[in-house]
């Protein structure tokens, strides 16, 4: 049984990749967080050896999207960024944060 969340209006079916909302931002960060969490429990209880997580079509992102982002590292499961979006390759550079990218993609 796939789940389905609703981020701002948009909705997300939960598969074998999370892909982020089109704004990553101080406004939805909270309910990114929650679809983004329920999908890697659910992802977890398959047993997926690693998540992707796609930044594709995020056109905007501040620093609670990068933050939201740079938690990833902190779970105990392997994960990836796929294609991030130039907003996250841009947001990410001004941040320092390019080699976190390279790192992550």
């Amino acid at each position: 049984m796939s789940l389905w969340f609703f981020i701002c209006g948009q909705e997300f079916a939960m598969s074998h990749s999370f892909e982020l909302p089109q704004e990553l931002t101080i406004y939805n960060a909270v309910d990114t967080r929650d679809a983004l969490l329920a999908w890697v429990a659910e992802q977890t209880a398959k047993s997926s050896t690693e998540f992707d997580i796609s930044a594709a079509k995020v056109a905007e992102i501040d620093g609670s999207g990068l933050q939201l982002l740079t938690a990833l590292s902190h779970l105990p499961q392997p994960w990836r960024l796929v294609n991030p979006s130039q907003a996250v390759t841009n947001a990410c550079a001004t941040l320092g944060l390019a080699n976190w990218l390279v790192q992550h993609s």
